[in-house]
């Protein structure tokens, strides 16, 4: 068993406040809920948001159902709580009106649960986001060289529980396609306003050979022939639903600065290598420094969100083409962070970095000191 980082979960819970867990489809969330649930004194409910009969009790706002439903119990536990129809305000009333009770409400699909239990629960819930398995929660298994043992397997097979468990890379690489074609678009496909499967893999795809490069949504909407508005509403939801996450550009000083573009990255790199069918080893490819940033961003955002780290995160390019992979904003100070998978030759902060931000820190990050990255706050 691989320890996550939340638990012991009960520290996270609250009398009269809703525990959110979101996180993409197969990250461990019930795994996560269940193993709390197992040795728990309280006396507990668990359901489903599948469940028919529960989506009409919660769904209908009535009182005296739901306090129905909630009596006798210490805790109440909702597993996949987006399929339920205002859900949000279900909470609420149990929170608000059985004191002392204790709630949990999990959810794959950021976009719906969020939009559903954000405002009828202000001032009453707690959020966490669960992701891919961290390098740092797989220091409770390996040590550092043993983490290096196996970066490429990071690197090309990606980080989810299952596939982490998979003993061979036959077994990885079948688990991870399973997992992008069986569960990953599932909640955006049921969206009402998503009508081809065809229109979200291809952006998917086109953005799979564009990690590190600045997105164009016109030439996006150009190489797959629909309208603007379309690769918005899409980036926008693949965003929401942990596909893709959306880094913008800096500018404080410079007026060649670029910020009118942004890079999108992978939550897991074995997502984006089963989109495209391409599981060879680093020796036989084309894009490991892709790989490679792409790892240290997404590795980046689990490290910054569970221990946590405040601030936000940008990258750094010029119209001269200078540029910085990662800079963080925390702490009223500028860290740069250039994301190098070669260590052939030595790397220098850009001139024009220096010249307006002399204060700022610079570091290479490099398969020799990435875990000094990723495993410190």
């Amino acid at each position: 068993m691989i320890k996550r980082f939340y638990e012991p979960l009960e520290s996270y819970l609250q009398p009269n406040k809703v525990l959110v867990i979101y996180g993409p489809r197969r990250v461990g969330k019930t795994t996560l809920l269940q193993n709390y649930l197992a040795h728990t004194p309280l006396k507990y409910k668990l359901d489903s948001g599948d469940n028919i009969r529960t989506q009409q009790i919660l769904s209908a706002q009535d009182f005296n159902q739901i306090l129905d439903y909630c009596a006798g119990y210490d805790l109440v536990a909702i597993d996949e709580a987006q399929g339920i129809p205002n859900i949000g305000m279900a909470l609420k009333i149990m929170v608000d009106q059985i004191p002392g009770i204790q709630v949990i409400a999990t959810g794959s699909s950021s976009f719906d649960l969020a939009g559903q239990v954000g405002e009828p629960l202000t001032g009453r819930k707690r959020t966490l986001t669960l992701y891919p398995i961290s390098q740092m929660e797989l220091t409770s298994l390996n040590n550092r060289q043993e983490l290096r043992q196996h970066l490429e397997e990071f690197l090309v097979y990606g980080s989810y529980p299952e596939v982490i468990q998979a003993s061979s890379s036959r077994s990885k690489a079948e688990i991870i396609t399973e997992i992008a074609n069986a569960y990953l678009l599932k909640d955006i496909l049921a969206f009402e306003r998503v009508r081809s499967s065809k229109t979200l893999l291809n952006l998917l795809q086109l953005l799979a050979f564009q990690i590190s490069s600045q997105v164009s949504l016109n030439e996006l909407a150009m190489q797959i022939g629909v309208d603007v508005k379309t690769i918005q509403r899409h980036l926008d939801l693949l965003e929401k639903t942990f596909v893709i996450f959306r880094l913008g550009g800096f500018s404080r000083n410079l007026r060649q600065e670029i910020t009118s573009k942004a890079k999108y990255y992978f939550f897991d790199n074995g997502i984006r290598n089963a989109l495209i069918a391409q599981f060879n080893r680093l020796e036989l490819r084309n894009d490991a420094g892709l790989l490679w940033e792409n790892f240290c961003m997404i590795e980046r955002i689990k490290q910054r969100a569970y221990i946590p780290i405040y601030g936000n995160a940008f990258f750094w390019r010029t119209y001269a083409g200078q540029e910085i992979d990662l800079v963080e904003e925390r702490e009223g100070r500028l860290f740069g962070y250039e994301l190098k998978w070669s260590e052939n030759k030595p790397i220098f902060p850009p001139k024009d970095w220096l010249k307006g931000y002399p204060n700022a820190e610079f570091t290479v990050v490099n398969p020799s000191n990435y875990l000094d990255f990723l495993l410190t706050d």
